[in-house]
């Protein structure tokens, strides 16, 4: 069973050096047939104006992670974290029992263009953490690459819940293949490009839930670049 979620019917939010697209039900943007999608909660696709930024707001109880595409986004918090996230890495902030932070593009002319994810711990009250990585380039080329999971597998960011995230940039022409165990579900986000998901096409925007499914198979219309998540 596979329910696809359009780019173009996505909550969306303007607020001049902010634009954000929410996949999921956020903020003021209500949908009660998209809350999430098991464990995972939120996917905004922001893109933040030069010079501007989140200003110093809290967090609680959840698992956060950061996944830029273009610019450059710095990230300070009240663990005392300082640093600046970049293309081909990613960032993952366990809220916990409570964490503020703030984010940042100091560049003078070029937008940060990023996904903010947000997935359920596995527990409330969690002590609060932070992770951030670099993700090798090469072995993303035209495969899925683990770049987060519960236990931090292949050298990703570890999240405390049973989820693991895969992220992969595909040439045009190029099929990849995830085998999904019974009772795991999956959801694809396409961040740039365009593939065919069992012979749904889906444009940059677009998301799909998969449930009761063996597997998910994709093929690259375009040069592409996807997150898809396996989830209990």
């Amino acid at each position: 069973m596979m329910l696809v979620r359009k780019a173009g019917e996505r909550g969306h939010a303007d607020h001049g050096w902010l634009d954000s697209w929410h996949s999921f039900s956020f903020a003021d943007y209500y949908d009660p047939r998209f809350m999430g999608f098991r464990h995972l909660r939120v996917i905004n696709e922001d893109r933040v104006a030069p010079g501007q930024g989140f200003p110093t707001h809290p967090h609680r109880d959840m698992e956060i992670l950061t996944y830029i595409l273009e610019g450059e986004l710095e990230h300070k918090d009240s663990m005392g974290n300082g640093s600046v996230i970049r293309p081909g890495e990613v960032q993952r902030m366990t809220a916990g029992t409570g964490v503020t932070h703030s984010e940042f593009n100091h560049s003078p002319d070029a937008p940060v263009h990023f996904l903010q994810i947000w997935l359920l711990p596995e527990r409330q009250g969690l002590t609060p953490g932070y992770e951030q990585k670099a993700i090798p380039m090469d072995p993303r080329q035209n495969e899925l690459a683990l770049v987060a999971s519960r236990n931090g597998a292949e050298d990703g960011v570890t999240i405390h819940q049973d989820v693991s995230l895969y992220a992969g940039r595909l040439s045009a022409g190029t099929s990849v293949l995830h085998e999904l165990k019974t009772g795991r579900h999956a959801w694809l986000q396409v961040a740039r490009g365009e593939v065919e998901l069992d012979g749904q096409l889906l444009a940059a925007g677009d998301g799909a839930a998969l449930s009761e499914e063996p597997r998910v198979k994709l093929v690259a219309r375009t040069p592409a670049e996807v997150l898809l998540f396996d989830l209990a």
